[in-house]
């Protein structure tokens, strides 16, 4: 068959490619985002073509110009490899979590291997079961990003047709990346712990995701799951126990159940919160008593899906934003240009527009015009201010409705821990000043990757933490709750 040759610049790749390659299926790993799917309706996966020809058929070429793109712009999902190109690829620094933080353990024999599987990021951990020490680390996005940004396009895609394509790509990729750790180790992990969401969980068991596209949410068994090496292609890791930690319920998966082990929660006499502003955005409050949680359909802003210049935390994405002398001044990833912005900076920008009453209380733009400027090309609409306002809503909402559920007020609860993608780059002051949490500064830590801490804590014992955790754990949908749209409506409210 023909091939071709790709130059990725400014990374300095070559990938030699058949004819007729769509480049969906080879600039996923490069960092070129596809948070629709691949069906051309976002135009966030466009790149720039330095050299050579991509042919652009009537539909491709409408998209290019509903979306205002020069000519030298092409949508990766909408265009094929059919001779030699130079792209331009900007977005590649990413900001994945990996995390070093000690944590109390009993001592074991050998070294066992974390993974965190995220529906944007992987990481992976190799750890000395003597010393808890990390010994390696691997970290990259995860490859169904071509499938969407969003956990609803991967079950739609697995609706799709696609299912065992994606369960192969993400076991071969963490297999992949477990290969790389284990260079630099002479022995064999006893244990690989995986935690995820239940979407990333059953794709990578290979189970049905038909539950999760409709109400009531809910899959039949949450287990958890072992796999020899042998069923998900690992036989490299010849013996080793491999075990997909079960989820909470719904879309409430092992990451927060691992998050819940890494903020000490179940153990705690205080109520507490954790708050996972990723993707999927879950919350859970209780103590040592009770654990109540659930996951609001926050994520698709804060990860900026649904803005018009939304990005994820990658080259380009305005990461933060501040006040000085009465000027915004923003921090931009890899010091480029600003192309787009991120869900940390998206907090930081509403509290600031709302502190110069430039908008108000309602998210309406003062000035009367349809957008506002931020820093340069970029700018907010009114729409992405609603949209922020949904998720802030969600959120607020949430965390208003588990503590009703558990007799208390959100006053009484002592500490709420910020977890997530971005979580660590979030201005808390910024955070409070949009109403999203109703606490104070003193109460609330940023704590990372805490799907990742957690993780490494069940690589201890044979899942006995775990099972502490479950047993005092349950899962509500929010709307199911009677005052739910009352609370909800009561959370539009900037303040």
């Amino acid at each position: 068959m023909k091939k071709h040759t790709i130059l990725l610049h400014p990374l300095g790749k070559e990938l030699v490619v058949n004819d007729m390659t769509p480049l969906i299926d080879v600039l996923h790993e490069f960092g070129v985002e596809f948070p629709c799917g691949g069906k051309g309706t976002c135009g966030k996966c466009q790149v720039r073509l330095i050299d050579g020809k991509i042919d652009v058929n009537e539909d491709h070429r409408r998209k290019l110009e509903h979306f205002h793109l020069p000519d030298d712009r092409r949508l990766a999902c909408m265009s094929y490899c059919t001779s030699s190109i130079t792209l331009q690829v900007d977005q590649y620094e990413h900001i994945i979590l990996a995390d070093e933080t000690d944590f109390d353990f009993s001592p074991e024999c050998g070294v066992g291997i974390a993974v965190d599987l995220g529906t944007t990021t992987l990481v992976t951990q190799l750890v000395d079961l003597t010393t808890g020490k990390v010994l390696a680390v691997e970290t990259m996005l995860n490859p169904q990003v071509k499938f969407g940004a969003d956990l609803i396009s991967r079950i739609q895609a697995g609706l799709d047709g696609h299912s065992t394509e994606m369960t192969l790509l993400i076991r071969k990729s963490i297999g992949r990346m477990i290969r790389l750790m284990l260079k630099s180790c002479q022995q064999l992990p006893g244990k690989v712990v995986l935690v995820g969401n239940t979407v990333m969980h059953r794709i990578f068991s290979g189970s049905d995701l038909t539950p999760l596209s409709c109400y009531p949410f809910q899959v039949e068994d949450p287990g958890l799951s072992l796999f020899t090496p042998a069923e998900i292609g690992w036989d490299f890791l010849s013996g080793t126990d491999i075990r997909f930690y079960p989820s909470i319920g719904s879309f409430v998966g092992s990451d927060i159940l691992a998050g819940i082990a890494a903020t000490g929660l179940h153990r705690k006499e205080q109520y507490t919160a954790l708050i996972d502003l990723g993707t999927n955005g879950e919350i859970v409050v209780g103590n040592r008593d009770r654990i109540i949680c659930a996951s609001t359909a926050a994520g698709p802003a804060f990860e900026g899906t649904n803005l018009s210049m939304g990005m994820r935390a990658v080259t380009g994405a305005i990461s933060s934003i501040r006040l000085v002398d009465n000027k915004m001044l923003s921090s931009v990833i890899g010091n480029a240009e600003p192309k787009g912005i991120c869900g940390s900076a998206l907090i930081d920008a509403i509290a600031i527009l709302l502190q110069q009453d430039l908008i108000g209380i309602f998210g309406e733009i003062n000035s009367g015009e349809e957008s506002i400027p931020i820093d340069g090309p970029i700018r907010l609409t009114q729409k992405d201010i609603y949209e922020f306002i949904l998720a802030k809503a969600a959120i607020a909402a949430g965390l208003t409705i588990l503590s009703k559920k558990l007799s208390i007020e959100i006053s009484d609860i002592q500490e709420i821990y910020i977890a997530g993608g971005f979580g660590n780059y979030i201005r808390i002051e910024h955070l409070l000043a949009t109403g999203m949490v109703e606490t104070t500064e003193d109460k609330i830590h940023k704590m990372g990757n805490t799907a990742l801490i957690g993780a490494k804590m069940f690589l201890f014992g044979n899942g006995e933490l775990a099972k502490e955790i479950l047993d005092k754990t349950s899962h509500i949908n929010l709307e199911g709750f009677p005052e739910f749209q009352d609370i909800y409506i009561s959370k539009m409210i900037l303040k």
